[in-house]
C-alpha cells in the first residue's frame, strides 16, 4: 500500500542521538539499528523535501553544526538512550539536560521517544525514577488513551487501546504541574505526554513509534544478557529464538501463525497506525511555520 507523504514542506530537522559513543559502537558490533537511522527513514518517507542533520548530544564535543542556530531548525527529534536521566552528575547526561532546557527556553518544537519523555519531564519540573516493575521490553501491551488524549493533536486518530514497541527500565513518576497524562498502561503509568511552555512544545512517548518488528528483534537479541538475568527468558538461546521470530514476522507480516505466536496485531504491523504520532507531529510542525 502506497500513501502520500505527510508534508511536502522543505523543513529542516535535527535528530538528536542521545546514546554515548561507546554504546553506538556496541550497536555496530552487535548489528543493532541506530535509532537516528529509523527517524531518518521515517522523515525520508513522510517529509521527502526536508533537510535532516544528526547530532550526538552525549559526546563531550557536542555542538550544532558550524554556523547553525536552534532557530534554523523547524523541529528536533530525540532518540532513546541507555543512560540514566536522573544521574545528573554524569557529564553525558548533564549536557543533554542543558540542551533540552535551552530548546524549551527558545521555543523549539521537539519529539522524543523513551528517553525523550523522561528528559522532557525532568527539564519541565517532573520526576523520573527506576520502574519498580522492572524492564518493560519488546511490546508494551494495552496502552490506553486517557480522557485528555481526546483533544490532543498528538494522538488524533490513534485507537483507544493499542500496543507499541518499548524497551526501558526507568519511568516518569511525576508529571510537571498542568501537564496532562495522555496514555498509560499497567506497567508504566506515563506512556505519553506533551510538555508546553510558551512557544515551546515537546511531544513525547515512552514507547517507540519509530521502531518496527525487524529493528526490535535486533535490539532484543542484543539485550539477551540482561533479559535473561532479569528473568524474562530462561537462557540466551530463547532470546535469540524470540528475536528471530520477530524478524520472520517482519518479512512475512501476513503470517497468521506468527502473529498469533507473538500476539501481534495491526497496531504493531501497520505503520499507518504505529507511526501515527510521528505523522501528527509533522502536521504540527507544518502548523507552526505556515
Amino acid at each position: 500500500m502506497t500513501t502520500s507523504p505527510t508534508t511536502a514542506a522543505p523543513h529542516r530537522f535535527c535528530i538528536v542521538n542521545c546514546y554515548p559513543a561507546a554504546s553506538r559502537e556496541r550497536f555496530d558490533l552487535l548489528d543493532v539499528g541506530h535509532p537516528h537511522d529509523m527517524f531518518a527513514d521515517f522523515l525520508a518517507r513522510e517529509a521527502p523535501n526536508a533537510t535532516t542533520e544528526i547530532v550526538y548530544v552525549a559526546d563531550p564535543d557536542f555542538s550544532l553544526p558550524a554556523g547553525v542556530s536552534i532557530d534554523d531548525y523547524d523541529g528536533f527529534i530525540w532518540t532513546g538512550s541507555d543512560l540514566t536521566v536522573y544521574h545528573t552528575d554524569d557529564a553525558r547526561v548533564a549536557s543533554q539536560i542543558s540542551f533540552a532546557a535551552t530548546l524549551m527556553e527558545q521555543g523549539a518544537a521537539s519529539w522524543g521517544s523513551c528517553w525523550g519523555i523522561q528528559m522532557a519531564s525532568l527539564v519541565s519540573g517532573g520526576e523520573v525514577a527506576a520502574n519498580p516493575l522492572g524492564r518493560e521490553w519488546g511490546i508494551a501491551r494495552s496502552i490506553k488513551l486517557t480522557e485528555a488524549a481526546r483533544t490532543s493533536p498528538m494522538l488524533a486518530g490513534k485507537p483507544a487501546e493499542f500496543d507499541g514497541f518499548i524497551m526501558h527500565l526507568d519511568e516518569v513518576t511525576r508529571l510537571p504541574e498542568d501537564t496532562p497524562l495522555l496514555a498509560t498502561n499497567d506497567h508504566t503509568r506515563v506512556q505519553a505526554a506533551v510538555f508546553e511552555d510558551g512557544d515551546s512544545a515537546f511531544w513525547s512517548t515512552q514507547y517507540h513509534p519509530e521502531y518496527n518488528l525487524f529493528e526490535m528483534g535486533r535490539l532484543i537479541a542484543a539485550r539477551a544478557e540482561p533479559l535473561v538475568r532479569e528473568g524474562h527468558f530462561p537462557d540466551e538461546d530463547a532470546v535469540a529464538a524470540y528475536a528471530a521470530r520477530m524478524m520472520e514476522l517482519s518479512a512475512d507480516p501476513e503470517s497468521r501463525s506468527l502473529r498469533d505466536e507473538l500476539d501481534v496485531g495491526d497496531d504493531i504491523i501497520d505503520p499507518q497506525i504505529r507511526e501515527l504520532e510521528l505523522r501528527n507531529w509533522l502536521r504540527f510542525i507544518d502548523s507552526r511555520v505556515t
